[in-house]
């Protein structure tokens, strides 16, 4: 028997976007249906290295970088926790003077979004972080990023929403949508039918089958991401830590843990992917290069998730072009744990005033819309992802 629920604003997608735009929206009056196919804030969201960080973002993303970090510093008061948010510095390292000179040409262009980088190399440098191997020369620090525990947080903001009164249902895979002048009608494949005069899009990797059924078409590609984490270690390095250029990533949990990314593994089925053996040689040696004192150290547990992927990098956030009350926010390439609350605070502010106060106009999705054909098939749920090239 099919049963109806009808809210100001449904949402497809708990992830920390989602549940973060479902708790800003009740917190705005607004009634609020959550769809979630698995648990929230079990995929991406939940799974991801768990970097807070501002540097590096690209600089059109910085005002959204900046506004996160405002809410950053505002879990205990949303959320109740902490979950293990520290600003404790993000050190991005350079391997070589063509790294530095990188990193010096992106503290100079940031200028204005009160990052306060500063540029460290030779005694300086080696001083503060003998731990590094000795391929580093230089590198570029933000004092006041950090990183979080993603499998306290990115629950906790769905938690929270329902606390708030949003309608939270897990589990609930949704198997059709269509618009009208009425709004939106949603089913899931449990009966339940939601009506709605609002839709976010917020599926993550997975949301640009949503988009496609709206006739909407982007060339998201879904990647996964290599991670690992070792056994407790002695206190070592209290930052978070990148490498200009790409390669690897690294923190330290507060237990000792020492958490690293870096690499791509590969899709089990819709929902599940895993490293490979291959890529976690190679993100282990990577990491002791530049990490020697973890030459040694016990990995105990692998893993991999799901991350949507645009060709610009750069997500999607802002109104459909073709469906009045449709608002997509996905595709972070990888920055959707720091950004997440951000954009979910803009998505609210889009439903309840038609606008933003954070400028999102390069994000639109017309940017791809105005290049690829939209197709008019129906929805369907995927039935495989897509892989890396």
């Amino acid at each position: 028997m099919t049963r109806r629920l009808d809210s100001d604003v449904a949402i497809i997608g708990g992830g920390i976007v989602g549940a973060s735009a479902a708790l800003f929206l009740r917190k705005m009056g607004k009634s609020v249906t959550l769809l979630e196919r698995d648990f929230c804030g079990s995929r991406s969201s939940g799974v991801n290295y768990g970097g807070v960080r501002r540097q590096g973002r690209s600089i059109i993303q910085l005002p959204l970088a900046q506004r996160a970090h405002v809410i950053w510093g505002q879990l205990p008061q949303l959320l109740g926790m902490e979950g293990e948010y520290q600003r404790c510095g993000h050190l991005k390292i350079a391997r070589s003077q063509a790294d530095v000179a990188s990193l010096e040409d992106y503290q100079k262009r940031s200028l204005g979004y009160d990052l306060d980088l500063q540029i460290l190399s030779g005694d300086t440098l080696r001083s503060r972080y003998p731990w590094l191997g000795q391929s580093v020369v230089g590198g570029s620090l933000c004092a006041q990023d950090g990183h979080a525990n993603p499998r306290l947080v990115s629950p906790a903001f769905a938690q929270a929403a329902k606390q708030a009164g949003a309608d939270i249902h897990e589990q609930s895979q949704v198997i059709d949508m269509a618009h009208s002048r009425n709004g939106f009608v949603l089913h899931t494949h449990k009966g339940l039918e939601v009506r709605s005069r609002y839709l976010l899009n917020c599926a993550g990797a997975w949301a640009g089958f949503v988009a496609q059924s709206f006739a909407e078409s982007v060339p998201i590609e879904a990647l996964h991401p290599v991670m690992a984490v070792t056994e407790p270690l002695r206190p070592l390095m209290t930052l978070s830590l990148g490498v200009e250029g790409g390669g690897i990533y690294a923190r330290q949990a507060v237990r000792g843990n020492c958490v690293i990314g870096g690499s791509r593994g590969f899709a089990l089925d819709d929902l599940r992917a895993r490293p490979s053996r291959e890529a976690i040689g190679l993100v282990l040696a990577r990491t002791v290069e530049l990490l020697p004192d973890l030459h040694n150290a016990h990995v105990i547990r692998t893993w991999s998730g799901t991350e949507g992927y645009l060709p610009d990098h750069e997500p999607v956030i802002g109104p459909s072009g073709t469906t009045p009350g449709l608002i997509h926010g996905f595709g972070f390439a990888g920055s959707g744990f720091q950004l997440g609350p951000a954009v979910g605070e803009v998505l609210s502010e889009l439903v309840c005033r038609g606008s933003s106060s954070t400028p999102i106009e390069a994000f639109s999705i017309s940017r791809f819309t105005k290049v690829f054909r939209p197709s008019l098939q129906p929805f369907q749920q995927p039935k495989e992802i897509f892989h890396e090239n």
